[in-house]
């Protein structure tokens, strides 16, 4: 037997949030963790104070199934062809920015933030991606460890609730020395809670992108 693979087109599917009759206005774009939609992170990033006079972009995932709840939801990718596909979603992700950029009065700065799974998006959309990030803010996810030039994400909030099973406090304790071994601006939040974000979240988050513009 003998494998192959083929290109094929694809449609992407994101969400937009934007003021009216203002710009040039910052982009906060968002990827949401394993098996969740669009509208979830959206409504991650609407939670955050101040983002409303952000551009806020929800990117979700290209491979949409059934999750456990029986409602669609989507994933980044899987074990299988990692390497493929970790290319087509940084192409996808830059695609999505292009169009936002174009049909937004959209301004310098853009800020990357990952929930859970796509805290790992989020990274490689900073580092292997066209655009180039003013920061980056990661929720109950890790720096993928194959990733370098890590100081090319600049700012980073990185944060954690300290019951967060799938995001053990050695991972986030690792991630935060390599951030600032590399001479990333690190702001660590760690809150109480689990995987999913708190109130405490989200005014460290408020923080963080007020620090910003």
């Amino acid at each position: 037997m003998q494998e192959h693979h083929i290109e094929t087109a694809v449609s992407g599917r994101y969400l937009v949030e934007a003021p009216a009759g203002v710009g040039p206005l910052p982009i906060l774009a968002g990827f949401h963790g394993y098996g969740q939609t669009g509208e979830e992170e959206m409504d991650l990033l609407r939670q955050i104070p101040g983002s409303g006079s952000w551009a806020r972009c929800s990117v979700e995932a290209l491979h949409p199934f059934m999750n456990v709840r029986g409602n669609p939801g989507s994933c980044w990718m899987t074990r299988r062809d990692r390497e493929l596909r970790i290319a087509e979603n940084v192409h996808y992700v830059d695609a999505v920015l292009d169009r936002v950029m174009h049909d937004y009065p959209i301004g310098g700065t853009l800020v990357l933030h990952g929930f859970s799974q796509g805290a790992g998006m989020a990274c490689r959309a900073a580092l292997l991606g066209r655009h180039p990030a003013s920061a980056v803010m990661l929720l109950g996810g890790d720096v993928p460890p194959e990733l370098d030039r890590l100081e090319r994400m600049r700012m980073v909030h990185l944060a954690r609730g300290d019951r967060d099973r799938l995001y053990p406090q050695e991972r986030f304790e690792a991630d935060g020395e390599r951030l600032r071994d590399a001479g990333v601006l690190l702001s660590v939040s760690s809150f109480t809670g689990s995987h999913g974000p708190t109130g405490d979240y989200f005014e460290d988050a408020c923080r963080f992108l007020a620090s910003i513009v």
